[in-house]
């Protein structure tokens, strides 16, 4: 009898631990992540989700080092990542999520009220420092990033600095809800933050590629391709726990979880 409520026991255990997944990653997909797996354990009451941010970088090192099941990502994953896990005689599969917009916002008194790609190189380059200099007023330009772990921090180098440098003195901020801060806070500063954590208390600049067409960050200009800083977002995950993680994929991935990517600012994959 013994035996047996050991082993009862046992099997609780395991069943608890194949349950319980660990979720970590860009702060970028960390609302959405938060409310799908909420929603996914109240539909099934024996799972267990935690869900944390810190960066893409942050979240793929965690998978690399199997301390988290799924890896949120603003950026695909490096081959040099790649390259790491599969030295380890690991192999990860990626799904997009969502698409989001990413943002560009001043302080809400600042007059300019659209730029190009170009005049956003050169101010997150240092080569316009004030305000004056694209039709503001004549006041320094604060740069706000995001530090280098994170994926928008190297989305935003990619697509909008052609892959330059940053301007050596730009201020990097370890979370996107700092740069509202920081942005709302400070009459001369510019920051990016995805379309989601976008507030009243800072003010959006329509942005246009080609210096003619210019569009706001709105969910309907990035589905209708309008707006030009739109990327994927990610989770990835180690192969081998695919049968333990496609639950929680699935559902994000579901009519549901997608109603829920819609209403939380971000663009649905379907």
């Amino acid at each position: 009898m013994k035996i047996r409520r050991n082993l009862l026991i046992a099997l609780s255990l395991f069943a608890l631990s194949a349950s319980a997944q660990r979720i970590k990653g860009s702060d970028t997909v960390l609302p959405v992540a938060q409310q799908t797996a909420e929603r996914f354990m109240n539909q099934q009451p024996d799972a267990r989700v935690t869900v944390t941010g810190g960066g893409t970088g942050v979240g793929i090192s965690a998978l690399m080092d199997n301390t988290t099941d799924i890896a949120m990502a603003s950026r695909p994953i490096k081959f040099s990542e790649k390259m790491k896990i599969k030295a380890a005689g690991e192999e990860v599969d990626e799904v997009i999520v969502a698409y989001d917009a990413l943002a560009v916002v001043v302080h809400p008194s600042n007059p300019v009220k659209q730029l190009t790609r170009q005049q956003l190189e050169d101010i997150f380059r240092g080569k316009i420092t004030n305000w004056k200099q694209v039709g503001g007023d004549d006041r320094k330009i604060v740069v706000y990033s995001r530090e280098t772990s994170s994926g928008t921090y190297e989305f935003f180098k990619e697509s909008v600095l052609k892959n330059k440098n940053y301007m050596a003195s730009s201020l990097s901020m370890p979370a996107t809800g700092a740069i509202i801060q920081s942005v709302s806070q400070t009459k001369g500063a510019i920051g990016y933050v995805g379309l989601a954590y976008v507030s009243p208390r800072v003010k959006t600049l329509s942005v246009s590629y080609d210096g003619s067409h210019y569009a706001t960050p709105t969910v309907e200009n990035a589905t209708n391709k309008t707006y030009p800083i739109v990327r994927p977002l990610y989770y990835y995950y180690n192969v081998k726990n695919k049968e333990q993680v496609d639950p929680l994929i699935q559902y994000i991935l579901s009519p549901d979880g997608q109603d829920i990517i819609k209403k939380s600012g971000y663009i649905p994959v379907k």
